[in-house]
C-alpha cells in the first residue's frame, strides 16, 4: 500500500516528551490536527489555561501552544475518542524503573506502555500506525504488536514504528525546532516502510529529509538507550577527572578545552559538575545495564553500570568536601542550596543530584534553606520525602523553602550552588556576604561562578576540580 496521508493525531501522554512534541508538530504542521490526551484532568486544565501557566517550564513552549491551541492544537481528556479518531497514535507515556519485581533498579516499568496499548486494541474501529514515543527497552514493539494483533477488530490493522526524542530539557523547543536527526524505526516489510513514510511525510514539513534517519525497529530503539548512555559516559568521564585535578593543582576546566579541542572528541558534555540528573542519563544507562545482564553479558553490564557507580561517588565526593571545608561538621550549621532542578532552564527534578546533597546535608543535622526560580516548595518537599534518607526532624523543620537566593543565604555558613541558572552568577554577592556568618563559603557545584571576584569579596570559593586552596 503507499503512504496513507496523516490528517489527525493523537498523543496519549500530555508530559515532558508528548506535551512540546506534539505542539510543534501542530504548529508546523497547520493541515493536521493533534490531540494530546491524558487522563490527568488537573494537566490537561493546566495545558488549557486561559492564562498559559502551563505544567512545564520550557523556553519558547507557550509561544508554540499561543500558535496553535484552540486551532489545530486540542488536549483532552477524552482518551478513546482521540484513539478512534486518528490516523496516527504516539504513544508518550511514562517508563519508570521498577522499584519492585524482577529487574527491580534497573529495568524499565512498562506497565504504562502495556495498557495504553491495549486500549488501542480495544477501542479502534480502523487502521492505525502506532509510534513508540516513550524511551523503551530493546524489542518493546514486538509486545506491542502481539497485544494489538491479538486484540484487533476485523478490518483493523496496526503497523508499530519506533521514534523515539533526542530532547534536551531546557532547549527542548529549539532541538523539534531544528534537531541533529529524526530517528524512524519500522519493520523492513512493505507495510512497515509504508507506515515509516507516512510519519516522515509529517516531519518533512519543517526538517530537511537528510536528516530523517529511517532505522530497523530494533536499533531505532536501542539507539536512544546507547545515546543518552555514552552521553552520561562522557559527564562521569570528566568527572572522575576533576578528582585528579583537585589533587594535583590542575583545572579540570582548562583540560576539557584542550581534550576538547581534539576533533576526535569535540567539546560537548564535557563540563565538570556536581554530578548528572534528569529522567533520562541514569535511567537508561541502568536500562542498558539490565539488558546486557539479561544477555549474559556480564562484562558489558559492568561497564555501564560503572558510569552511575561513578556519578554517585561525584555527588558523594562534593557533599563531603562541604562537611570536610566546614571544620568537619555541619551539625546545626545554615546551608543555603542554590537550584532544586536538575539543570537550568527547566522545572524538572527528577534524580536531581539537589536530593541526594540536601539528604546528605540532613543527615548531618544540618538546617537547610532552598530557593529555585522554577521548582514549587511542594515539588521540593516531595522529592526529598519519598526518595530521601529520614531527618533527625520532620522535614518541615529541617527545610526551608525561600522566595530569592538572598534570603535563603540570609545568615547561612555556606552557599552550595547546584542547578546552572544564570541569575546565579549576578546576584548581589557582596549584600549575601554581608548576611552570612563568617568565614562564608561558597561550593560552586557547576563551576559557574567568578570565583575571583567573589574571593574579592571575602567569600571561601570552593570549586570542582580548580585544585583552588582556602
Amino acid at each position: 500500500m503507499a503512504p496513507i496521508e496523516v490528517k489527525k493525531i493523537v498523543c496519549i501522554g500530555a508530559g515532558y516528551v508528548g506535551g512540546p512534541t506534539c505542539a510543534v508538530v501542530a504548529l508546523k504542521c497547520p493541515h493536521i490536527q493533534v490531540t494530546i490526551v491524558d487522563v490527568n484532568q488537573s494537566r490537561i486544565d493546566a495545558w488549557n489555561d486561559p492564562d498559559f501557566n502551563l505544567p512545564i517550564y520550557e523556553p519558547g513552549l507557550v509561544d508554540v501552544v499561543k500558535g496553535c491551541r484552540g486551532r489545530n492544537l486540542f488536549f483532552s481528556t477524552e482518551v478513546d475518542k482521540g484513539i478512534a479518531e486518528a490516523d496516527l497514535i504516539f504513544v508518550s507515556v511514562n517508563t519508570p524503573t521498577k522499584k519492585s519485581g524482577l529487574g527491580a533498579g534497573f529495568a524499565a516499568d512498562l506497565n504504562y506502555i502495556e495498557l495504553a496499548t491495549r486500549r488501542i486494541a480495544e477501542v479502534s474501529t480502523s487502521s492505525k500506525i502506532v509510534v513508540e514515543k516513550s524511551t523503551v527497552p530493546c524489542r518493546t514493539a514486538e509486545s506491542m504488536r502481539t497485544i494489538l494483533e491479538a486484540n484487533a477488530k476485523p478490518g483493523c490493522r496496526f503497523d508499530i514504528l519506533s521514534n523515539p526524542e533526542f530532547l534536551a530539557e531546557g532547549t527542548a523547543i529549539e532541538d523539534l525546532f531544528a534537531p541533529d536527526r529524526v530517528l524512524i524505526g519500522s519493520l523492513q516489510s512493505q507495510e512497515g516502510l509504508d507506515a515509516c513514510a507516512a510519519l516522515a511525510n509529517v516531519y518533512a514539513n519543517w526538517i530537511p529529509k537528510e536528516r530523517i534517519l529511517t532505522v530497523g525497529l530494533w536499533s531505532s530503539e536501542l539507539s536512544k538507550l546507547a545515546a543518552n548512555a555514552m552521553l552520561a559516559q562522557r559527564i562521569s568521564s570528566v568527572n572522575m577527572l576533576s578528582a585528579i585535578c583537585e589533587a594535583t593543582g590542575a583545572n579540570v576546566d582548562e583540560v576539557a578545552y584542550a581534550v576538547g579541542k581534539d576533533s576526535r572528541v569535540g567539546p560537548k558534555f564535557l563540563k565538570a559538575s556536581v554530578g548528572f540528573g534528569g529522567s533520562c542519563f541514569q535511567k537508561y544507562s541502568l536500562n542498558l545495564v539490565y539488558l546486557a545482564r539479561s544477555l549474559n553479558l556480564e562484562e558489558v553490564a559492568r561497564y555501564w553500570y560503572a558510569v552511575v557507580e561513578a556519578n554517585d561517588y561525584q555527588k558523594n565526593r562534593f557533599a563531603k568536601k562541604v562537611v570536610d571545608t566546614l571544620f568537619n561538621t555541619i551539625t546545626g550549621k545554615k546551608i543555603a542550596v542554590l537550584g532544586f532542578a536538575f539543570k537550568a532552564d527547566t522545572g524538572d527534578t527528577r534524580e536531581s543530584p539537589a536530593i541526594d546533597l540536601i539528604n546528605h546535608f540532613l543527615s548531618e543535622r544540618a538546617r537547610v534553606t532552598v530557593y529555585d526560580p522554577e521548582v514549587q516548595e511542594s515539588q521540593i518537599m516531595l522529592d526529598l520525602t519519598d526518595y530521601g534518607a529520614k531527618p533527625a526532624e520532620p522535614i518541615q523543620k529541617a527545610v526551608t523553602v525561600c522566595p530569592s537566593a538572598l534570603e535563603a543565604c540570609k545568615g547561612a555558613d555556606a552557599i552550595v550552588v547546584v542547578t546552572e541558572w544564570k541569575e546565579f552568577v549576578n546576584l548581589d554577592w557582596q549584600s549575601i556576604h554581608d548576611t552570612m556568618n563568617k568565614p562564608a563559603f561558597i561550593f560552586d557545584g557547576r563551576n559557574i561562578l567568578k570565583r575571583q571576584e567573589l574571593k574579592n569579596i571575602g567569600f571561601k570559593v570552593v570549586s570542582i576540580g580548580t585544585g583552588d586552596r582556602l
